[in-house]
């Protein structure tokens, strides 16, 4: 069935039913008493109408039933995702054990099976029974746990339905794809209500029906598509739905070592997170749809290009998601005593948190990748397309040669002795030399083993030149993170002018922005070189001095001066606190002591 004007009437059908129906559900909701009040464990702070999935289900049903062509496949999605939803359902009004739900889940996943839909990720279908039973399961238990911030579920869920249509559609599944658009289009409908401030949660019977609809409708696209090769089919589901994948994995495993069960309620969600780094709640659920939307680029790319780009794409895709991983770890999200009680609990977990803060292991991994990614990618600018050629061959003989020898090298120049978020140009240095020692011993170990026949020597000069930059990119990425995601200086707090554009100044701001306890929000620069002013430090601007203080605190707004320098003249410093004392500014002073406690 191909594409044609008339079925868009079955997207705005969808649409226009959820924009009808999601107030009247709001409002018998609200009658009927199915209202979520603010807990310590959960995000919002306002009473909020439930059983919003019950528009959207009957949204889905009926533009379904009265505008998409119907095909048994299609009707194993829609009756397995429905029997879902009443499951959820009946846990809203009835709040039913975990393990029931459990149950209901395996059985709508039994009745997918049964009628042909399956992951053919093995030649075993014994095997790839178990795996779909986990995969529909676990889509859904995903979606159910991204329900943590408004909007951010149905909107996961409407970009990776979107990708999923193309999918289906770049396969010629053309009623499969209007079945998913249909799906998206109510879920817009639905997004109008509930993104920030949201009127209406969809509740479990809609996190349970839209998880389970996208998790077996992507059954559809690998099990009737024509995937070129295996990897299409292996990667295609995980990348179409990788945020709620990454973000269940992500929070499961810090419960974990936390020592918390990973079915608790928490408020230590990706998107929690997001917003404890200064982002606002908006910003938050926007960032996540960005990534989303990514991974579904990445999952179109890979149907269409060759194996090794599709396997640097995908490793390169889940190192920048390891990194920020990594970095959203390390945000505090409970007080200290909560977190002691919770290790104090769970005294096995202890050493497994105390490794989680040496991440040497991780380190070494991640560089195991950047090898292979570098290599790659060397070989690729030189010799182009590299599945079954020559080159590819060559690639693969030479490739743990170079993995030894690079991680040797890294291993004794010092690589490892670093910590990301301190990396500075001495470490960029010694970054250099290791990468420049590995790749002349790597040439010498080619040249050794191999002779150096059919290799060029432009190979190892590109290969070095990324692997540096993939080094330093990876260990300077906790910085830049810090300069991408809104910090301190987006929150709140008082509003402080540092005086003084110098060093001690520059140091002053890196302790006011590492620093949150301080609740300080740095607003600029003043100084009374005229040299400086007009310039930028770390994105501030440095104002004039001279004569020009109280001006810059009333545009400013600034409630405390801090002065940096500890050269300062007095009759300055007097001058200083005569204008701030004139407008009720309070004027500190930085001071870094050294005591000798030896003679106390």
């Amino acid at each position: 069935m191909p594409f044609s004007s008339l079925n868009l009437l079955a997207v705005a059908a969808s649409s226009g039913l959820a924009l009808t129906l999601t107030p009247i559900v709001r409002i018998l909701a609200r009658r009927i008493g199915m209202v979520a009040t603010p807990k310590t464990d959960r995000w919002h702070k306002k009473p909020t109408a439930m059983l919003g999935g019950v528009a959207i289900w009957l949204s889905v049903i009926i533009s379904y039933l009265a505008f998409v062509p119907h095909s048994p496949y299609g009707w194993v999605v829609i009756g397995a995702s429905t029997f879902l939803f009443l499951v959820g359902l009946v846990d809203d009004i009835l709040h039913t054990k975990p393990y029931q739900k459990l149950i209901g889940q395996v059985m709508g996943s039994a009745f997918v099976i049964y009628y042909g839909l399956s992951l053919p990720w093995t030649s075993s279908s014994s095997v790839n029974m178990v795996l779909t039973i986990f995969w529909l399961i676990g889509i859904t238990n995903a979606v159910n746990l991204m329900d943590n911030m408004d909007g951010l579920a149905a909107g996961i869920a409407v970009i990776g339905s979107g990708f999923l249509a193309l999918s289906f559609v770049s396969t010629g599944q053309f009623t499969e794809a209007l079945m998913l658009l249909t799906f998206a289009g109510a879920l817009l409908g639905f997004l109008v209500y509930n993104s920030n401030p949201a009127s209406i949660f969809m509740g479990d019977c809609g996190s349970m029906f839209i998880g389970f609809f996208l998790a077996s409708a992507a059954l559809v696209n690998v099990s009737g598509g024509r995937s070129r090769s295996l990897l299409p089919v292996l990667a295609v589901p995980i990348l179409v739905l990788f945020i709620p994948i990454f973000d269940t994995t992500f929070v499961t495993i810090l419960r974990k070592l936390s020592g918390r069960a990973a079915s608790q309620g928490g408020r230590d969600h990706t998107s929690h997170r997001l917003v404890a780094l200064g982002m606002s709640e908006s910003h938050a659920v926007r960032m996540l749809y960005g990534f989303a939307a990514l991974s579904g680029v990445l999952a179109l790319l890979v149907q269409r290009v060759k194996l090794d780009v599709s396997l640097a794409a995908i490793a390169g895709f889940t190192v920048l998601l390891t990194l920020m991983g990594v970095y959203l770890a390390g945000v505090k999200v409970y007080d200290e005593t909560e977190e002691a009680l919770a290790l104090r609990d769970n005294s096995p977990y202890a050493f497994l948190v105390d490794l989680s803060y040496k991440r040497r292991i991780f380190e070494v991994l991640l560089d195991v990748i950047l090898i292979l990614l570098a290599y790659w990618c060397a070989y690729a600018v030189k010799f182009g397309a590299l599945s079954g050629s020559t080159a590819w061959k060559l690639f693969l003989r030479t490739l743990p040669v170079l993995v030894f020898v690079k991680m040797a090298t890294f291993l004794v120049m010092g690589v490892y002795r670093g910590i990301w978020r301190y990396t500075s140009l001495d470490d960029l240095i010694v970054f250099a030399r290791a990468v420049f020692l590995s790749s002349v011993l790597s040439v010498l170990a080619v040249l050794f083993a191999f002779r150096f026949e059919g290799f060029s020597r432009t190979i190892f000069i590109i290969d070095g030149l990324l692997m540096f930059m993939f080094l330093a990119g990876s260990r300077m990425a906790f910085r830049l993170f810090r300069q991408v995601l809104p910090v301190a200086r987006s929150g709140e707090g008082r509003r402080v002018l540092i005086y003084g554009a110098g060093d001690a100044g520059e140091l002053l701001l890196r302790e006011l922005i590492n620093n949150r306890a301080l609740k300080y929000l740095p607003v600029g620069f003043l100084d009374d070189d005229p040299a400086k002013s007009g310039k930028v430090i770390h994105g501030l601007k440095v104002f004039g001095g001279n004569g020009d203080l109280n001006l810059v605190c009333r545009q400013q707004e600034v409630d405390e001066v801090l002065i940096s320098s500890s050269r300062m003249s007095e009759e300055r410093l007097q001058e200083i606190l005569a204008s701030c004392g004139a407008q009720d500014i309070a004027v500190k002073r930085m001071r870094i002591t050294i005591e000798d406690l030896t003679r106390q």
